[in-house]
């Protein structure tokens, strides 16, 4: 077995299973990372779990399915958020809604009386967000979904090797500061990219994926962690890719829609082009073969500049 698929089994066990994790749940960093200055591929498997943990919390919550749904849903966005919390919370809200992407996406489901969005302000993982309780109906079409928003989300930028867009808003010397409320709104962005990005999806492939994973797991931890068990071989065909792989690929999509978010946010081309090339350093040493979905965004700007990518 390559060293490579050793390093990709050992990392998806870390991060999608129930396993304890080393660093506390929705602990996100307001001064620069000293300790990811590497290639991703060469962390070691608790380094990368520790990093994906700081912000989602316990990675197996993340993207949970919920099953089949009730026909006595209610459509539109139930809004569950302690009057402690209200003031703050709209305020988040209402810098999600200054941008286009912001108000077409809240509106598509506040208007959709088809399908169901919980969004949750709670008190733990603070300073993160989860996303997950998906629903989908005898056709397979998804129908519900739950965001749950930590309290103090205004606070704390994630790490630049899974969170390439928010950590771009991560103050130097060199950039303005962000305010609290764009970072919470930036969020907001990348946790409604998951419901997007699921909404569109097999979910069939979705829910095969979330069986198998935890049966992928129990077996590399009990076979001596073999990535090479033609048992796991057959489940990674089935399942369109390793634990990690599909991990990552759901977690860039959400980066993406937090990207569509700060496009419109910031209409100084100066700014955001600086923002973008923060964004593109961190996904070329990062992620780059996913970067074709950040090009698409950094083009797609109304004024046509392409911010060095």
């Amino acid at each position: 077995m390559s060293p490579t698929k050793l390093r990709l089994a050992s990392i998806s066990i870390l991060l999608l299973s129930g396993l304890c994790l080393l660093s506390p749940a929705g602990k996100t960093s307001s001064q620069p990372e000293k300790n990811v200055g590497r290639l991703s591929h060469s962390l070691l498997p608790s380094e990368s779990a520790s990093l994906l943990s700081e912000y989602h919390g316990l990675v197996s919550n993340l993207d949970r399915p919920a099953g089949k749904t009730s026909s006595s849903e209610p459509g539109g966005i139930r809004e569950v958020v302690p009057d402690k919390y209200r003031a703050r919370y709209e305020e988040w809200k209402k810098e999600f809604l200054a941008t286009s992407t912001g108000r077409l996406q809240w509106e598509s489901y506040l208007n959709n009386p088809n399908f169901t969005l919980t969004v949750v302000v709670a008190r733990e993982n603070a300073e993160g967000g989860t996303t997950g309780n998906y629903k989908w109906n005898d056709s397979g079409k998804l129908v519900a979904a739950t965001i749950t928003l930590g309290c103090r989300l205004f606070a704390g930028v994630p790490n630049p090797v899974y969170f390439p867009v928010m950590n771009s808003l991560l103050p130097t010397d060199t950039t303005r500061r962000i305010e609290g409320e764009t970072l919470a709104a930036t969020k907001m962005a990348h946790e409604f990219g998951h419901v997007n990005r699921t909404a569109k999806g097999d979910s069939d492939l979705y829910q095969l994926q979330s069986q198998l994973i935890p049966k992928y797991n129990q077996i590399f931890l009990s076979n001596g962690r073999d990535a090479s068990d033609p048992r796991l071989l057959e489940m990674v065909e089935e399942m369109k890719g390793t634990p990690v792989e599909i991990w990552e690929d759901r977690e860039y999509w959400g980066e993406t829609n937090a990207m569509l978010f700060l496009r419109d946010r910031f209409a100084n081309d100066g700014f955001r082009c600086q923002l973008f090339s923060r964004i593109k350093r961190s996904v070329d040493l990062y992620a780059p073969s996913y970067e074709a979905r950040f090009v698409d965004i950094a083009q797609s700007g109304s004024s046509g500049r392409q911010c060095g990518w």
